[in-house]
């Protein structure tokens, strides 16, 4: 295992798998959080259980072709079968069901040759990367080394309300997923959100100290939302995709000021979703994958940014993810790289 970025060139991967995809109950506090916090109380009673059979079925079709289309290329990939995320579990004063092995960057976070399994706020997701234990630990036996934050106890007291009713994350115990963060050589971005709170940030960052002289930067304000990966996405070296409704040009993180940006364009969505209710916003079509530093994996619905992209060198292949927006992630959160060719580089020096 080496994974020290988000761009060098990819020679080892994970891929999800939709297989009994769904979310749990709305009317859970964590559920409410991080799935459809827009919903009113009454909305929430009505939402829960597996995703329409189409929608899982379309998608692993969809990912299947993202396999073949890494292989082809020369990437080791890996796509252990799904959980069952129908049955029941639970911890002190909740109960819930599973939500999918759809999205594998979620929750676990390859810092050179460490993996980091997260504290997710989402009670649905305690289980969710029990279908790579078996691939984690043969990395460990490989040599990688294998850590899991404090397993957390997500009491309702986590789970709060801002002045204006709508869910927040408190302070309770570290929480935060591996998508709230992405790492640049040395350099590791962490997003303050509802899916990441300052007590994980500071857990991570004694963590990432014990792996020797790493600087994480933290980004408050930005986007409340949750996950980063659809605001910020590094392509290769002094080159930075931003989003536009979340970055301005004076709110761009410090560290990236010098940096080349391109502005992503309007989201292009063709289609509308199966279903009006979507874990994603539009904006999970920035959501790309980099097999090098000239090489993109990108939604091919995104004609405007594919040609952004291509004006920087970077050649581009186009693939689907139909229902990416129903089921919460595109290309960079249906993959987790665990081997590229780069270095624990200082790029921001």
């Amino acid at each position: 295992m080496n994974s020290w970025d988000e761009f060098s060139p990819l020679r080892e991967i994970i891929v999800g798998d939709a297989t009994s995809a769904g979310v749990p109950s709305q009317t859970d506090l964590s559920a409410w959080l991080n799935d459809y916090p827009e919903l009113s109380p009454s909305e929430r009673e009505q939402v829960g259980g597996q995703f329409p059979k189409r929608v899982i079925e379309e998608t692993n079709e969809d990912l299947a072709d993202l396999v073949s289309t890494l292989r082809e290329m020369g990437v080791v990939v890996h796509q252990p079968p799904a959980s069952d995320h129908e049955q029941e579990f639970g911890g002190p004063g909740w109960k819930t069901r599973g939500r999918h092995s759809y999205c594998p960057r979620d929750l676990a976070l390859v810092v050179g040759s460490t993996i980091i399994e997260t504290p997710s706020p989402s009670r649905g997701r305690y289980f969710e990367l029990s279908n790579l234990r078996e691939l984690f630990q043969g990395y460990l036996e490989r040599g990688a080394h294998w850590l899991g934050a404090p397993r957390p106890q997500l009491r309702d007291e986590l789970f709060l309300t801002d002045e204006a009713g709508n869910p927040t994350l408190g302070e309770a115990e570290p929480a935060f997923e591996a998508a709230n963060v992405l790492r640049l050589g040395r350099d590791v971005f962490y997003q303050v959100s509802r899916s990441g709170n300052e007590i994980g940030l500071r857990w991570l960052q004694s963590t990432l100290q014990l792996l020797g002289d790493i600087r994480v930067h933290p980004l408050r304000g930005l986007y409340q939302g949750t996950h980063i990966d659809s605001t910020i996405c590094f392509l290769r070296p002094g080159l930075v995709l931003l989003n536009p409704e979340r970055v301005k040009q004076d709110t761009i993180p410090e560290a990236l000021r010098g940096w080349d940006v391109i502005w992503c364009p309007p989201i292009n969505e063709p289609v509308a979703p199966l279903l009006t209710r979507t874990l994603s916003t539009p904006w999970v079509g920035m959501n790309l994958l980099m097999v090098s530093p000239e090489l993109a994996i990108v939604d091919s619905h995104q004609i405007d940014l594919i040609r952004a992209l291509e004006s920087k060198g970077i050649t581009v292949v186009p693939r689907q993810l139909r229902h990416s927006r129903v089921l919460g992630g595109g290309f960079h959160c249906v993959t987790l790289d665990t081997v590229r060719e780069g270095g624990p580089e200082r790029y921001l020096d």
